[in-house]
């Protein structure tokens, strides 16, 4: 008797650390957003790092300034200048003609960064790749497939209290659909050329629907995979870039997603297990993929690359790692990987990308290093893109060259 107390009080603990888990999300997140609790880019760069990532001279800047072309800037009392935020440095790239978007006729890249095992680093990388994109020009969305929603959360919405279902894709995929298109469900973020698709823990409703589809299921399936790939090109015109973070695991949103990409990014960190399990990763996907294309579900990526998402240097077994990794992917490894930092992790506890923070939180040396990296190892996927466009840097073209 006293047994089965204990189990019932046991359980009932499940419950009580769930809500205390999101009270604390919830401080965590007033704390980093003061005073709105909504998040606020403060990003500025100064006018040499501007002409920098622009490919231009200061002195074009300033004359753009001087003729009107672009606005006068801002300067403090002391008559220097408040540095450019995002969305002006945006407009510079338009009237100098810096801009990288991809033109008319080039096909929008849907890229899913997938991996079928949880603590690779997939919402690090797609966060961090889409705010790396966005300082570069591109336009970017962003689509959360994934209910544990860690990429809605760093994007500064809490899925507990702010998103609902009805906001996530479930309208969209639901067994009784009441979207007809996307455009319901995407959100703005602090970013002005970065939108977000969110998600939040009911999303896995579609999951139990399509799982409970009955004998017409393999039709529902055939039918929500063809669908998302839909309104996904739909959307896609609109942007440059669209990144997808699925869940880490092979269910229908996994699947679905799988088809839905033109491009595939596959984290996983320097560790043997990982490396097992994303060979294990790889031949699940070999036969799954083979499956979609018996079934009709075509299936085509531009480019398909691995990306160690997390490396310690100092650690002599993950170095071994990384030769064998080297050794058994090739050229389709992408050869500068991600290092591990502490200024990454600062960074997640305050709900924020290393490219989002306007100052180091660690030393200025760790935040230097740890950007230079993200910028090294993000800009070879940016590089695969513009290949796809015809418009790849010379210089950068064995970065990211084809086995």
């Amino acid at each position: 008797m006293a047994k089965s107390v204990t189990k019932r009080s046991e359980v009932e603990i499940v419950s009580q650390l769930a809500v205390s888990g999101e009270r604390m999300i919830e401080r965590l997140r007033r704390k980093s957003f003061l005073p709105e609790r909504r998040k606020e880019l403060h990003l500025r760069f100064g006018i040499a790092e501007v002409a920098a990532m622009l490919g231009c001279s200061t002195n074009r800047i300033r004359q753009a300034e001087e003729d009107g072309r672009l606005p006068s800037p801002a300067f403090d009392e002391a008559g220097r200048r408040l540095g450019y935020d995002v969305a002006a440095m945006l407009r510079m790239r338009e009237v100098l003609g810096a801009s990288p978007r991809r033109a008319d006729g080039d096909e929008p890249a849907i890229i899913a960064v997938q991996n079928f095992k949880g603590g690779v680093g997939k919402s690090t990388v797609t966060t961090h790749l889409a705010h790396y994109l966005a300082i570069q020009g591109y336009r970017v969305l962003v689509v959360d497939c994934d209910s544990q929603a860690t990429t809605t959360t760093l994007f500064g919405f809490n899925p507990h209290f702010d998103v609902e279902r009805d906001q996530t894709l479930y309208p969209y995929l639901s067994i009784d659909p009441t979207q007809a298109d996307l455009l319901y469900a995407v959100q703005p973020t602090p970013w002005p050329n970065v939108d977000l698709i969110p998600s939040c823990l009911e999303l896995f409703d579609v999951e139990y629907e399509l799982a409970a589809a009955g004998s017409d299921g393999q039709n529902v399936l055939a039918a929500r995979f063809r669908k998302l790939k839909q309104g996904l090109r739909d959307l896609a015109r609109s942007y440059d870039v669209v990144i997808l973070d699925p869940p880490p695991a092979l269910g229908t949103i996994s699947l679905a997603v799988m088809q839905a990409a033109n491009a595939l990014i596959v984290p996983l960190a320097a560790t043997t297990p990982d490396f097992c399990s994303t060979v294990q990763f790889l031949s699940m996907m070999d036969q799954v993929l083979a499956q979609l294309e018996q079934a009709g579900i075509s299936v085509d990526y531009g480019f398909v690359r691995l990306l160690c998402s997390r490396h310690d240097t100092s650690n002599p077994s993950e170095s071994m790692v990384i030769r064998i990794m080297e050794e058994a992917f090739g050229a389709s490894l992408l050869p500068v990987a991600v290092l591990d930092s502490a200024e990454i992790s600062h960074a997640s506890l305050r709900m924020m990308t290393v490219f989002e923070l306007n100052k180091p939180i660690g030393t200025a040396r760790t935040h230097k290093r740890c950007k230079q990296n993200l910028e090294e190892a993000l800009g070879q996927v940016e590089q695969l893109l513009r290949r796809g466009w015809h418009r790849a840097h010379p210089a950068l073209e064995d970065l990211a060259d084809v086995a």
